[in-house]
């Protein structure tokens, strides 16, 4: 698992609402989603940061086996993250090929 990663501070943590990446704001703002940068655009763009993760997310630890499973990149990753993603983001991926299911546990999809 890549160190920069790793959220370096349990404060301020946020998660993908695509892959569920845990990383905090900073990290996404400054990275972007090692995962969904393509579909999301986060990297420099904190609007976007705080449309497309959450900060309401539970069980997050190192790599589960769905995201083995999916190519993600090592990480730490919520198994629930609360919340979806904007429709016009929805919209998108959807019009890109990508299949978008929310892991929102709460929200039936």
């Amino acid at each position: 698992m890549a160190l920069e990663t790793v959220p370096k501070d349990l404060r301020h943590l946020r998660a993908c609402l695509l892959c569920s990446l845990v990383k905090t704001i900073d990290q996404f703002e400054y990275d972007g989603c090692d995962n969904c940068e393509s579909y999301l655009q986060m990297k420099g763009n904190r609007e976007m940061v705080y449309e497309c993760t959450s900060s309401s997310f539970d069980g997050y630890g190192p790599t589960h086996s769905y995201c083995t499973k999916c190519n993600f990149k090592p990480g730490v990753y919520a198994v629930t993250v609360t919340g979806r993603l904007p429709p016009g983001v929805v919209r998108e991926l959807k019009s890109r090929g990508v299949i978008y299911k929310s892991r929102d546990t709460a929200v039936k999809t």
